[in-house]
């Protein structure tokens, strides 16, 4: 009979765990991490994103032994869960503080992944990505809005303001900063930070009806060339979910219509998946306005299709 018990890997976690591999105690040598981050009190809009981690954790089980049709891979054997981080609530820089202690030691250890939370967890990732990496990082950033507001309607930062935050400070490539889906309402100003700054930025109209490899071949060979023009900086991924239709992710706190596809986002992860990422976050998904859970088995979807591109590529270092 098998052995069940935590010390064999078994805890009981690891069935709420993503994809159910087993925990961080039970396998402390796998190169890839995940952990959730409990937060939503940036939002704008709808709450809910802090229930975000459990729910997506629960879709992934709907992948089965978790071998990609695509890369023909899993990322089970070397996946470890660490559970969500214990932050507080009480405030965001008290939050973020709380998580950029916790943030080298575990960059040190494993390639992670995310699962939030609003879109405020992104900045201070970004800030330990940028010690330990010692330059600027590229970003894929997927969203319907910009995130360049200079204030979170009067505080200082919030959800809304960690691109322009993240430029400011000097934490990413300018040049390497590429931004799909955008279409929210919102001033010139905020709507082209990106591109002034001299980045991307592919609008979610400028998308539209592109969903193959080879119709999104032109979008891809930008930031390729962007990429090649830096020296290869290593990449992020940050993943709003509010990125897609709400026909595709109802769940999310701040939804947009006229969205991106589930098959076009998918389709840019695969494509790109042997860029020098060192990292990615899923935020704003919101299970409460969740129908049947669509939006979690996008997000989980996505994760695991990240993921599994690492894999495929043997990226099994914290670094890559």
């Amino acid at each position: 009979m098998t052995d069940l018990s935590p010390a064999h890997g078994f805890a009981f976690l690891d069935q709420a765990s993503f994809l159910k591999c087993p925990t961080a105690a039970a396998a402390p040598a796998r190169p890839f991490g995940l952990a959730g981050l409990c937060w939503d009190g940036s939002t704008t809009n709808r709450p809910g994103a802090r229930l975000a981690p459990r729910a997506i954790r629960q879709a992934s089980h709907m992948l089965c032994d978790g071998i990609h049709p695509h890369f023909d891979c899993s990322p089970v054997d070397a996946l470890a869960d660490l559970g969500d981080l214990a932050l507080p609530n009480t405030g965001l820089e008290p939050m973020r503080a709380a998580f950029a202690a916790q943030l080298p030691a575990l960059l040190a250890q494993r390639h992670m992944v995310w699962l939030g939370g609003d879109h405020s967890v992104t900045l201070p990732i970004l800030r330990a990505l940028r010690a330990q990496q010692g330059r600027p990082v590229a970003v894929i950033h997927f969203d319907a809005h910009c995130d360049t507001w200079e204030d979170h309607f009067g505080e200082p930062s919030g959800h809304g303001t960690w691109v322009y935050e993240a430029i400011q400070e000097g934490l990413v490539e300018r040049s390497c900063f590429t931004q799909l889906g955008i279409r929210s309402a919102g001033e010139r100003a905020a709507r082209e930070y990106v591109r002034d700054q001299g980045g991307l930025v592919f609008t979610a109209r400028d998308l539209r009806g592109l969903d193959s490899p080879a119709q999104l071949a032109p979008v891809l060979g930008q930031i390729r060339q962007r990429l090649q023009a830096a020296g290869q900086p290593p990449v992020y991924l940050s993943l709003d979910i509010d990125c897609l239709d709400p026909a595709f992710a109802p769940g999310t706190g701040t939804p947009e219509p006229a969205g991106m596809s589930t098959a076009q986002v998918m389709t840019v992860l695969e494509e790109l998946a042997d860029l020098p990422f060192v990292g990615m976050d899923c935020v704003e998904v919101s299970p409460p306005y969740d129908h049947a859970e669509l939006t979690a088995y996008a997000a989980a979807s996505f994760v695991w299709t990240y993921l599994c591109g690492r894999v495929a590529r043997g990226a099994g270092s914290a670094r890559g």
